[in-house]
């Protein structure tokens, strides 16, 4: 158990979240209806083919101006719906300019190599990003055209053409069955209604053993030892209260599981104590929630 400070130590990014955007709309809990904001003249400017997943053949009938931001979907997938800013899920982008039609980027569309960087850094730029994908679903194709003003320019920089092709859309926050503990001498977990935990920690002492409790039991798969799970985590000391880390509001995070994870559904939410062994390696509680799993390997820090 005393491995979890340590395996939250080699978190790293390797979902995409639109985060980092605190003038993105809110569709919490909306209605899903793309096509009253989609854009039928898109298409006429804008054409791909090829398989969603695969790198697509696209054509810009340049130079493509617009105003405002615009979206379409050239291909509409079954899959879950993006309902959140914060919702993490992966995908692969490629932009093009669209006065010359010139590529810009590309992700590569290849699962062993993808880094989804350019993507972060796109909704992080730009809250734009977030209407030309909110409700967008796992599967989908989704053309955007984004101005000047989208970017950032301070001048007219013409508009780029970015081409999403949506995989694995994972869930937003833990969701599933609120499980009874017996909290004595335990720390207590609220949530906000976006899922982000707030966790009051007792004035008495931590204990002595390690304790892990379910505090939300959901009915996706069970995660196995091997496979890569989706998460949001919280990390405080015992001692002081104080948070030690937390991905809540930044990015979701892809990870090996911890040991405590294994036998877990998706949609589960764990509290997970740890006794402090000495000072420097203090008690600590950590609130896990378990959003999916996926075949993408966390990349390896720099």
């Amino acid at each position: 158990m005393r491995k979890t400070s340590a395996a939250l130590a080699t978190l790293s990014l390797a979902v995409l979240a639109l985060t980092g955007c605190s003038s993105a709309p809110s569709f919490d809990g909306a209605a899903c209806d793309r096509t009253a904001n989609a854009s039928a003249g898109l298409a006429d400017s804008v054409s791909t083919s090829g398989d969603v997943g695969s790198e697509p053949d696209v054509e810009v009938y340049g130079p493509v101006k617009a105003k405002s931001t615009k979206f379409s979907d050239a291909v509409v997938g079954d899959g879950p719906a993006i309902v959140n800013t914060n919702q993490p899920f992966i995908a692969n982008v490629t932009t093009y300019d669209g006065t010359t039609g010139e590529k810009l980027q590309t992700t590569g569309y290849d699962a062993s190599t993808t880094q989804p960087h350019d993507i972060a850094y796109w909704s992080q730029v730009s809250p734009a990003l977030s209407q030309v994908l909110q409700c967008a679903t796992g599967g989908s194709r989704v053309v955007g055209l984004l101005t000047s003003k989208d970017m950032g320019a301070q001048s007219d920089a013409g508009t780029v053409v970015i081409v999403f092709d949506i995989g694995q859309v994972f869930l937003p926050k833990a969701e599933g069955t609120p499980q009874f503990n017996d909290a004595r001498g335990l720390p207590t977990v609220v949530r906000a209604p976006d899922g982000t935990p707030g966790v009051i920690i007792p004035d008495s002492a931590a204990p002595k053993e390690a304790v892990v409790q379910t505090l939300i039991k959901g009915d996706g798969p069970k995660v196995k030892e091997g496979d890569f799970v989706v998460v949001n985590h919280t990390v405080l000391n015992w001692d002081d209260k104080s948070v030690a880390g937390t991905s809540w509001g930044t990015t979701s995070l892809v990870t090996s599981p911890l040991p405590e994870m294994v036998g877990a559904t998706v949609g589960s939410q764990l509290m997970i104590v740890t006794p402090g062994a000495d000072e420097s390696s203090p008690a600590q509680v950590l609130v896990v929630d378990i959003l999916g799993i996926t075949t993408a390997a966390p990349q390896q820090q720099q």
